[in-house]
């Protein structure tokens, strides 16, 4: 990985996904807790949710996601040199998911570590990635979301185990011609509220819901406001917004602050739930498979997340 001295413009590639086989369903959890279908939907937009199958690791999905988005963007495996797994449920403390995925995917030059900002991780992650590509550091980077929150959620607690799914998604960063791709990232932090979204001394996610929609329903518009001011854009130029999916309530605020259209937004949390550091990536790759992202488009990223974190990005696709 040898640094160059010119900045370069630095874009997305190509993008992938995947998701368990296994559904589970609101009415899966109304024999499990005491909840129903239409309170998780009328207070969250979730329907079901996909949970990994017993044996397949966090690596195994970031794997199928990654291997889609190398597919997609057309760059060989020498061609790859910084691999980053945004994570907050790796398979073990180390060696990172992202070695062990380096390994199987025959990344040989790349540099691979994991990076953990919870739900925002995946725009840290980009941001990361996007310095190191732009620097001349290295050619190409895969970046990934990958959770399996399954391993972590207690589904003896109605108010937190509706909320999480598992799943991947990946993306390829590399040049690109002059005014395309990444225009601008927001990236911010408050540690003073850690502990409305944690892990308890169970091992289990803790949250105090009514804190952390209030927070996420602040931040959520502000932070992409603050990334379109650094681009010099406004939001009357968002074509596509890709919000975390934690709360159809939260994503519909950000959409009033911004003044956009429900058209304007990915949503797919009623499939998935929320996924952590995966769900940007799988709503993103689903968008472009589906024909809503196109060349010159503006796309704004925005998440939100434990720690407490938040991050945001521009691009021009």
């Amino acid at each position: 990985m040898n640094a160059a001295a010119t900045k370069r413009q630095v874009g997305i590639l190509g993008t992938g996904s995947y998701v368990p086989e296994r559904v589970l369903t609101n009415g899966d959890l109304e024999k499990m807790v005491e909840t129903n279908d239409e309170w998780i939907v009328t207070r969250t937009g979730i329907r079901e949710r996909r949970i990994a199958a017993e044996g397949e690791s966090t690596t195994d999905l970031a794997e199928r996601a990654a291997r889609a988005a190398l597919e997609a963007s057309g760059v060989a495996p020498e061609e790859v040199d910084l691999v980053i797994v945004a994570t907050i449920t790796g398979d073990r403390p180390f060696p990172s998911t992202a070695c062990r995925l380096q390994e199987r995917l025959g990344l040989p030059r790349a540099a691979a570590f994991d990076l953990q900002a919870a739900c925002a991780g995946f725009i840290y992650a980009l941001s990361a990635a996007c310095q190191s590509v732009a620097s001349g550091l290295c050619r190409h980077a895969l970046v990934v979301g990958a959770e399996r929150l399954s391993s972590i959620t207690d589904y003896t607690d109605r108010n937190t185990c509706v909320l999480f799914g598992d799943g991947a998604g990946a993306v390829v960063l590399g040049p690109v011609e002059e005014g395309r791709g990444f225009r601008a990232f927001e990236l911010g932090a408050d540690g003073s509220g850690g502990d409305l979204l944690t892990l308890n001394e169970k091992g289990f996610i803790a949250m105090n819901g009514r804190e952390v929609f209030k927070f996420a329903v602040r931040i959520m518009g502000a932070a992409a406001e603050e990334a379109l001011a650094k681009a010099g854009l406004t939001k009357a130029d968002i074509d596509l917004l890709v919000p975390h999916q934690a709360n159809v309530r939260i994503i519909d605020a950000a959409l009033e602050r911004l003044e956009l259209p429900p058209e304007k937004c990915m949503v797919n949390l009623d499939r998935y739930g929320n996924v952590s550091a995966a769900s940007i990536p799988l709503a993103l790759d689903e968008a472009v498979r589906c024909g809503r992202v196109k060349p010159g488009d503006c796309v704004v990223l925005v998440g939100f997340g434990g720690g407490l974190t938040w991050g945001a990005s521009v691009l021009i696709w």
